[in-house]
């Protein structure tokens, strides 16, 4: 018979929704039951746990299923997660881009099929470029596409001070990763994909580059895996081939600008906008500053109980988000 303890630890494990804590103190209690020679009921017990976890990866194997669900314990120190309603055709991207995300929407929208004849669909994905310019934005699209939770990995409660913790707060984020489909976005990735060997490099951090290694090789989930980073040049050259795809990202070209202006500007009354020297005052712009810059016009319209919006008003709002922009952006020496 199950101890008191056990029993409890089925009850709490059930209660909060631990799967691995209740099959494995379940299997602790058949493995019991067999060397006290209760071999029928402890292969009965071994059935309908079998059965149990087949009837779970066949639910996490469906593309269309998305569990509702919350981090617990110690994960809800590690993950955010959010519910997205974002879709692709509501970013501006370039064409290139945006073929690559609706390739792998759709290598994700027909898992099975491609499972079926022994091949993975596109899913560890490394996206790089400079700040503001789509890669945190993607992971909300592709999680809104695909009606999946989107997981953000808080790095500040992942990295410690404590040899070894950092690389145990890892493990629990991909045992997360592979019991829950969902997207899994590592943001500001360069914290712990530093190549080794930099004068800053210190043991804790190879240390923990090498368990990520470990820990994304061995991945054989159905969860997407996104890394995003605006330092791609001083990642670990060994990070890259662990992806199934390196999407870069850059700052909007002309054309793309003036659309992310009339897609923003849409919702106000505007005079005959210039976009062509919008589109030139814009230059240099990131797609989130630009987006910023449209929002600051509407709000000014909005406060002076202006009838509409002019030229003046966008130009002197980019004006101001490019003199912040370039504040913000500046490289100090150290990293020339």
């Amino acid at each position: 018979m199950p101890t008191s303890e056990q029993l409890k630890t089925l009850i709490k494990s059930h209660l909060e929704g631990d799967e691995n804590r209740f099959f494995s103190c379940a299997m602790q209690i058949a493995a019991h039951e067999a060397r006290v020679g209760h071999g029928q009921f402890a292969k009965e017990l071994r059935d309908l746990i079998d059965a149990a976890k087949r009837k779970q990866n066949h639910v996490l194997m469906s593309p269309k299923t998305v569990p509702i669900v919350q981090p617990k314990g110690e994960l809800a120190s590690l993950l955010t997660v959010f519910f997205p309603k974002a879709f692709l055709p509501e970013m501006v991207l370039d064409d290139a881009i945006a073929s690559r995300l609706k390739r792998i929407i759709k290598e994700q929208r027909q898992i099975e099929k491609i499972r079926s004849y022994g091949l993975s669909p596109r899913r560890k994905l490394l996206l790089i470029g400079p700040p503001g310019t789509g890669k945190t934005m993607t992971s909300f699209a592709l999680a809104g596409e695909l009606s999946l939770p989107l997981f953000v990995i808080r790095l500040d409660g992942v990295i410690t001070k404590f040899m070894g913790e950092t690389s145990a707060k890892l493990r629990l984020i991909f045992d997360a990763i592979n019991q829950h489909r969902g997207i899994y976005l590592f943001d500001e990735f360069d914290s712990i994909g530093t190549m080794r060997g930099t004068m800053n490099d210190v043991g804790e951090i190879r240390r923990v580059l090498n368990s990520f290694f470990q820990f994304i090789d061995q991945d054989e989930s159905i969860s997407l895996i996104l890394a995003a980073t605006n330092h791609p040049e001083i990642l670990d050259y060994a990070l890259f081939r662990r992806f199934d795809d390196v999407i870069e990202y850059s700052l909007p070209e002309k054309s793309n600008r003036i659309a992310l202006m009339q897609n923003k500007l849409s919702i106000k009354n505007t005079v005959k906008l210039n976009l062509e020297e919008l589109a030139k005052k814009s230059d240099g712009l990131s797609y989130a500053e630009i987006v910023r810059a449209c929002e600051d016009a509407v709000k000014d319209v909005l406060i002076h109980n202006r009838k509409e919006l002019t030229q003046n008003i966008m130009v002197q709002m980019l004006s101001e988000r490019k003199r912040y922009y370039k504040k913000t952006t500046r490289v100090s020496p150290a990293h020339k």
